[in-house]
Formats: structure tokens, sequence, C-alpha cells
């Protein structure tokens, strides 16, 4: 007696032949890294173009990252205390230009909650309105907190910044949505980023200045009136980001400070490891960033 079906088992045989041949002739990637060579390929091919490979190989080592490899480290966290008065908050919003921020209370370890740049304005409307009911909960992750799983949990709910713990329970940093996702798509443009013809210096409402990373250093020391030159002689520089990092001694990272000739540069924005803007305020004066 014949077996029931025999055309469908051949064509059975014969599709799982055709596939090892397949796979024989274009055996499929066994590792990440062949994954990403065969991506490579792929764009060389103009299978896919240039910006989905970098956002594919994102997505593929975002797996091998944990929320302490690109958080911003705690003495560079932009920090709100509880009791500031109105004006010093305003301040700190001005000059960072973040849409949140963590509070703390009595120490700077004391994280309370999370204030919202734009709840603010609730507090200009009405005064006698307790900074404390404004506040949001603060979330507390751990340094090993993998950014895939970090990521799933932002998308899940609307805390968008999380307090980065160490592993003897202390602030490590902060870290935030759009930091996890620059890791796929890359550098994330935001109000900093502006065309260069509309300007590279500006005044802002608390008396300090934003300065272009590649302003030419000739334009900062006219615009301020001041003597810009490398504390090595023999050393010069077109730009004053260029300047700013040779003084450091190595890319910079936003929240950093560097003086010259007078001047507080401290670094609000960082892509492709250039600045792109610097806070500018004469040194020495308070700053609430």
């Amino acid at each position: 007696m014949s077996e029931p079906h025999p055309a469908r088992v051949d064509r059975e045989d014969k599709r799982t032949f055709l596939q090892k041949v397949a796979e024989f002739i274009h055996p499929a990637p066994d590792t990440k890294e062949d994954l990403i060579e065969v991506l490579s390929a792929a764009e060389s091919n103009d299978v896919i173009g240039a910006e989905s490979r970098v956002m594919l190989e994102g997505v593929l080592r975002l797996a091998d990252k944990t929320a302490g490899d690109v958080m911003v480290a705690a003495p560079r966290m932009d920090l709100v205390d509880i009791d500031a008065p109105y004006d010093e908050l305003l301040h700190l919003v001005i000059g960072t230009a973040h849409s949140r921020f963590p509070v703390y209370s009595g120490e700077r370890e004391n994280i309370i909650g999370i204030l919202l740049a734009k709840d603010l304005l609730k507090l200009q409307r009405a005064p006698q309105l307790n900074i404390r009911a404004l506040l949001r909960p603060a979330v507390f992750i751990p340094e090993s907190k993998g950014l895939n799983d970090l990521l799933r949990e932002f998308r899940g709910n609307r805390n968008h910044l999380a307090i980065v713990i160490d592993e003897f329970g202390r602030v490590a940093g902060l870290i935030t949505i759009e930091d996890v996702l620059e890791e796929i798509v890359g550098e994330i443009e935001d109000e900093f980023d502006i065309a260069e013809d509309e300007g590279d210096i500006f005044a802002l409402a608390d008396r300090t200045y934003r300065v272009s990373g590649d302003t030419p250093v000739e334009r900062v020391a006219e615009a301020f009136d001041v003597r810009l030159h490398a504390s090595d002689a023999e050393e010069e520089f077109d730009t004053i980001g260029g300047l700013v990092s040779h003084e450091l001694g190595h890319v910079p990272r936003r929240g950093e400070t560097c003086v010259l000739a007078g001047l507080q540069f401290r670094v609000l924005h960082v892509k492709g490891g250039a600045v792109r803007w610097f806070k500018v305020a004469p040194a020495g004066a308070d700053d609430a960033g």
C-alpha cells in the first residue's frame, strides 16, 4: 500500500535539499560579527543604504551594552536643589536646555524625584505652589542594566530618564531614552543643531553666551575682547572646539569645563567626537549648570 500524499513528501524533500545547497553556497552567519559583515556586503551591493546599515549594526551592538556604558556620570549631572528659589531653577533650565532634571534634597546623592522643565510654568502662574507637588517619580536602575531591556522599559512608561546606581547603592549617573536611541541611530540633532549660516555666537537670557564649537578662534577672541591661544605656544588651532579639546587633552564630554583667557567654556553638546556648542561665561561667575 502506497504512502499517503507522496507528492507532498517529495516536494518537502526537494525543498530541504535546495535549502541545504543554498546554505552550503551562502552559509548563514553564525556570529554577530558575521552578520555585520553581511550587512556591510549588502551596503556595498546597494541592497541597503549606509544609514540603514549603521542603524542595523546599532541594534545588534545594543545587546552588548549596559546603562553604565553610556550614562552621563554623576559629576556631570545637572541637578536641581529642592530648596532652590524659582529664579535659580529658571537659570538652570535656560542654561542647560534639558527637558528633565533630577531633584535632590540635602545631599546630591538624595534624589527625590524628577522635575520637567515645562512644569516650571505652573510655578510661574502659581508661585505659592509647592515644587514637591510637581515632581515625577524617579526611576533607579543598576549600572549593569542592559540597554535592550532599558529601551523596552522606557517605551513602556513615560519616564524617559533613569538614575543609574552602582554596586554600592550610590548614584553613578543618569541615562535618558535619547542616550539609548543614539546608540542605534547616532547623535540625534536637537535645539543646538542649527544651520551654520544662522550664526555661531548667541546671547542667552542669563547673560551668558552659546558658542558653536566650529567658530574660528579669532572670532571668539574678538567677540569677547580677549586673547586666545594654546598653553603650548607652538600649537595653533582654527576653531574654538579644537583649542578647548587640546587644552583638555581628550575629546570633550558634555558638562566638562575649560577656562581660557578668563572665560569658562562649558560643553553643552557633542556630536561625532566634536563639540557642537559651548556655554561661555566669565570664569568664576556663578554657574547654575
